[in-house]
């Protein structure tokens, strides 16, 4: 069994913009490349679960999607950063699916490939949909950042809350 990151895409891998979809405004976040190989140095795998319901409300089509995330593996595997599995949801909230966080369709169809062990894994979020999600799926471990949707520490449900992903290296030892 194998331990994993699963993480959120806007806000935790890249710059929270509304409805992300075009190559020139997308914006890694600070440090972002960093963090990420400190945590496959510690033997995690990469995985992104991401919510994108500007398909469904039509501001982008799944080929604008793909066609960005083609390009941002690109980008990360130029940096030796290796991204196991990408899941989407291209659904709205009121479509009621499954794979919605913080449903867990999208862990759900990553576990059906990948041996991980959900107990010394974690989920790096910036919405408390996100954190839900883990927990449904049975995700012990959960940091909430702050680097995208504004929130109240308080009102965080994770284990953790920090500025951003770059703050793992503080969280995550081993």
């Amino acid at each position: 069994m194998q331990k994993a990151v699963f993480l959120d895409r806007d806000g935790v891998v890249n710059v929270e913009k509304d409805y992300t979809y075009k190559i020139e405004e997308f914006e890694f976040v600070d440090s972002l490349f960093d963090s990420l190989i400190y945590l496959q140095n510690l033997g995690y795998k990469l995985f992104i679960i991401t919510n994108q319901s500007g398909i469904a409300r039509g501001y982008y089509t799944i080929n604008d999607y793909n066609k960005l995330t083609n390009w941002m593996l690109d980008q990360l595997e130029q940096q030796k950063i290796y991204i196991s599995q990408v899941e989407f949801c291209p659904h709205g909230p009121e479509d009621n699916c499954n794979c919605r966080k913080p449903k867990t369709g999208m862990i759900d169809n990553i576990l059906e490939k990948h041996e991980v062990d959900l107990s010394t894994s974690w989920l790096i979020g910036d919405k408390k949909s996100d954190i839900l999600c883990a927990k449904n799926a049975n995700i012990k471990n959960t940091i909430q950042v702050k680097s995208g949707h504004h929130f109240d520490d308080k009102d965080s449900i994770a284990n953790y809350v920090c500025n951003s992903i770059k703050d793992v290296k503080n969280i995550i030892k081993s």
